[in-house]
């Protein structure tokens, strides 16, 4: 179980950093992205940053701090979920594997966290 926990957390914190990089550098397709769900372009580092601590809780996780991990693999997951359903929301289904994607790996990570 462990071995589990520790690919599927080092999977969404290179996931989760590499989005939050694309979004500090200002990626097309994450501005394309967000102006489809009708996020404001001005959000979009500001959400990057969310990743980011994300990604960073979960290594911290991973290096001994249980309770942060776990804290970090709960906000993923809402975060993620937010950005399922303003994808719903405004009925952009053509990308909704990312989003889902990004929640399918914190959840994972979250759960696999719980077992330990």
């Amino acid at each position: 179980m462990y071995t589990a926990y520790v690919i599927i957390t080092v999977t969404a914190i290179v996931a989760n950093a590499g989005i939050a990089g694309a979004d500090f550098a200002g990626a097309r397709f994450v501005y394309a992205n967000s102006a489809e769900v009708g996020v404001p372009r001005s959000w979009v580092p500001w959400l990057g940053a969310l990743k980011a601590a994300g990604a960073a809780g979960l290594l911290l996780g991973l290096l001994g701090f249980r309770l942060l991990g776990v804290a970090a693999a709960v906000g993923l997951v809402l975060f993620f979920t937010g950005a399922v359903v303003a994808h719903v929301r405004t009925r952009v289904f053509h990308n909704l594997a990312f989003p889902a994607g990004y929640l399918g790996l914190g959840l994972a990570a979250l759960l696999l966290a719980l077992a330990r």
